[in-house]
């Protein structure tokens, strides 16, 4: 008697505990995926935000930079001001070189309204009564002339001069007195000099505090370098 072996094929699969495993363990690395993916977006846009916003400061210190390298020689306007840094407005009287052009001269203003730091100058001139008639008129915001914005945000703006022979920073006011005006403005931390006391402005520090920085960007300009 012959006997016939059945070959007994059996199906193998996942059975539904080992598949809904299987979901939440997907489920739990879709979502760490997720949050480590939603931490870098995050860091990145903040990264950025700080670049733009780092990248905004240095042009506009770049720009003050560049105006007080020009700036006016004081020797030029006997008893009146080329730069004036009170509060948080920064007058300036700068050379405006052109080619084919003799030299003339431009009041610059640097101003704090609303938390945004602007610039604008006024038109370049070679009438002294013109270019002192614009800076009264700059001075008291009636000159009309449109700024341009260069930093956003802005919290304070604060400004020091330094004048060659006397050993402290000035703070706000009058800070060009020329030569032959030895008058030491009353809120200057300096007194009056015994002897002659030279009257150059030399330096010019700029501290400006930016929404979200744990610290104010500071930065020294020197006066007349051009």
């Amino acid at each position: 008697m012959r006997f016939k072996s059945r070959c007994l094929t059996q199906s193998v699969g996942f059975t539904l505990i080992e598949l809904l495993v299987a979901i939440t363990i997907l489920g739990i690395v879709a979502v760490l995926g997720w949050r480590g993916l939603d931490s870098i977006v995050r860091a990145r846009q903040t990264l950025n935000g700080e670049m733009d916003q780092t990248r905004g400061i240095q042009l506009a210190f770049a720009q003050i930079e560049n105006d007080c390298a020009h700036v006016m020689d004081a020797n030029m306007l006997p008893g009146n001001s080329v730069l004036t840094a009170a509060g948080s407005k920064l007058l300036i009287i700068r050379s405006v070189f052109e080619d084919n052009l003799p030299i003339r001269f431009q009041v610059v203003v640097y101003s704090v309204a609303d938390g945004v730091l602007s610039r604008r100058e006024l038109t370049p001139t070679r009438e002294t009564a013109v270019l002192l008639a614009e800076w009264q008129s700059a001075a008291e915001d009636l000159d009309g002339t449109p700024s341009i914005p260069l930093q956003s945000k802005v919290e304070s703006f604060a400004m020091r001069t330094w004048k060659v022979g006397e050993t402290g920073w000035r703070i706000n006011g009058e800070d060009v007195f020329n030569a032959g005006n030895n008058v030491t403005p009353a809120n200057s931390s300096n007194p009056p000099a015994t002897g002659s006391k030279s009257a150059t402005l030399a330096g010019l520090e700029v501290s400006m505090q930016v929404q979200g920085r744990k610290a104010p960007m500071t930065k020294i300009f020197l006066l007349g370098a051009n």
